[in-house]
This record gives structure tokens, sequence and C-alpha cells, in this order.
């Protein structure tokens, strides 16, 4: 079973983007044949700095390797160093009806929020399927926000198979349900728009003040806390086993601590959690040489499969090889 994923390289990564998605990508990697890119071209359309784009893709190939992304069990590479994919991005382009992508939720909610229009936005389900379609991935997973795109990559697909037969496979979109929505410091989802994040790779002083900021209740230390409706206890089970979580919320129970106490053992869980990730990321971020290498590998890995699926589409389409 191909499983597909892009990641955009949009800066640090916070304790919402390891368990709503790396950890699950790390599970996929010891049960399917995954495929992850970082979808640099697509972040062309919200990043106008070259400075800062050239910088944040390698940061996020970085990132993900220290997080246990393992390349000699999935397939990681750049998207830009896979030119088959702007191929076949213009060869969708011309079975793309306009009023398809003029359906798309996504294109009207950015504009809203006062993203510049423009015609890579538009257009950005387009090579979001090319991504998908090259390599005939067969399930592709997302939030809930993205399954439209994969509805959209599959009506394309469908379109041109009937034209040209069965030559792009149908994929088919997994939303996990079981996938926690982590809570921000403020109690509602950890995102970077909302400026409620803790980030994964911070400074001890800067987790320490990250923690301190959680919005708690002004219950008295000597009584017992409810666990149910805590921000700090949500984020602490993240990291804790069955017996860990009953351990915690006996705490809650009999009081006698303040919610500073289950802050600071919060901040030392993360600590602790991520501390074989910082050690990685020190020795790669020294060593950028063999992160280029890894993506460089992962690409001609990607291209053995591009190469022979556009030979096959260009050839159909009439494009003369």
């Amino acid at each position: 079973m191909r499983v597909l994923t892009g990641i955009q390289p949009s800066g640090a990564l916070h304790i919402g983007n390891y368990f709503g998605a790396i950890k699950q990508m790390k599970d996929l990697q010891n049960s399917s044949d995954l495929f992850i890119f970082i979808a640099n071209y697509h972040a062309l359309t919200s990043s106008k700095e070259s400075g800062a784009l050239k910088a944040n893709t390698l940061d996020a190939a970085i990132n993900f390797l220290s997080l246990g992304i393992d390349p000699n069990k999935s397939t990681f590479w750049l998207q830009s160093d896979v030119k088959e994919v702007l191929e076949l991005y213009w060869v969708l382009s011309s079975f793309t009806p306009m009023g398809l992508l003029e359906r798309a939720h996504s294109y009207k909610d950015k504009v809203a929020k006062g993203i510049s229009a423009n015609h890579a936005l538009f257009s950005y389900p387009v090579l979001m399927a090319a991504d998908i379609l090259l390599y005939d991935s067969q399930i592709v997973p997302v939030g809930k926000d993205q399954i439209q795109h994969v509805e959209i990559t599959r009506d394309i697909a469908i379109k041109f198979n009937n034209i040209f037969g069965d030559i792009l496979t149908i994929p088919e979109f997994k939303v996990d349900e079981n996938v926690a929505t982590v809570p921000g410091l403020d109690g509602a989802k950890m995102s970077k728009s909302y400026g409620n994040t803790i980030d994964i790779f911070c400074s001890q002083k800067e987790l320490k003040k990250a923690t301190g900021k959680i919005v708690t209740d002004s219950t008295p230390l000597e009584e017992p806390k409810y666990y149910e409706d805590c921000n700090v206890f949500a984020l602490a089970k993240l990291f804790l086993d069955e017996d860990g979580i009953e351990e915690l919320k006996e705490r809650y129970k009999r009081g006698g601590e303040g919610y500073g106490h289950f802050k600071i053992y919060l901040k030392e869980l993360i600590w602790d959690y991520f501390e074989p990730a910082r050690q990685k990321r020190e020795y790669l971020l020294k060593h950028s040489d063999e992160v280029r290498d890894i993506l460089r590998d992962g690409a001609k890995k990607a291209r053995v499969i591009a190469v022979e699926k556009m030979e096959i589409i260009k050839d159909k389409v009439g494009i003369l090889c």
C-alpha cells in the first residue's frame, strides 16, 4: 500500500504538529510504502522571501529526520528535485475544469484572510493532484480541511482515465479520527496562527516560559483539581502511558499541588521526551551536507517512478518524446 504525504516548510514545529501528523508518519513507515516530500513549490504561494524559504526547507528536512522519519524505511525527498511533477501539473491543468477549482474552499478562505489572489494559489489543487498521481499513490492522509483537495484529485484523475484508459491510480483520502486535537496554551487548537504553540526545539528557558502561560482556573492549591477540563493535563497525557495517566489523575484528585507544580511536571515531560530528537538535530545542523544527500537519494528513488509514469502519460496525450 503506497501512502503519500507532503509537508510545507513553514518554520518551527510545535507539539501539535508532532502528535497531529509526524507521529503517524513514523508509524506508517513501518507498515506501508511511505512517500514523504517537502512541498517547497507549494510554499511559494505563501513565502516570497527566497532566503527564508531556503532556510525553512533545510530546517524542515532536519526537523523531520530528527523526529524519526527514516530514509531507509520511507522515500523522503524535496518536491523541486523531481521536475516531472511540474510536467504532470501542466498536463493535468488541461483536464481540470475551471468550475472545479472555483469551488475550492481553501482558495476562498486564504483570499478572505488577505492572501493575494494569484494563479499559483488558485491552481494549488492541480499541483497537489500531480504530487499524488505521479507516484500512483493509493492513500493520502489528510486533515479534514484537505479532504476536498483529494476529492479534486480524484475528479481530475477520473476525467483523464475516461479519455485515455486506466492510467492514473485513483487515490483515497484517510482522516485518522483517533488523532488527538492538541490544545494550545489557551485551550484552543494549537496553531501558529493563534500564537498558542509550544515549539518542539525551543530552549529549556523558552519551554518553561511557554508552559507557564498555559491557561488554568483559580482552584486553590490545597483543593482537588478537575483534570477533565485542564489544559495542562490534556497536554501531559500525550506523553504518558496508561499507568502514568492514572497516577497524574490521582495527583489532581487528592489536592495539595497547585497548577504551577503540574506545569513544571509537563515541562519536564516534554523536555525528556524530545531529548533524543534534540541530540540528532544538533548533529544534523552541523552536517547539513548529509541532509542534502538524503534528500537527493530520496529524489532519485522517487524519479524512477516519476519518469516511467510521465513517459506513459506523455505518450497518451501526444507529447513527442
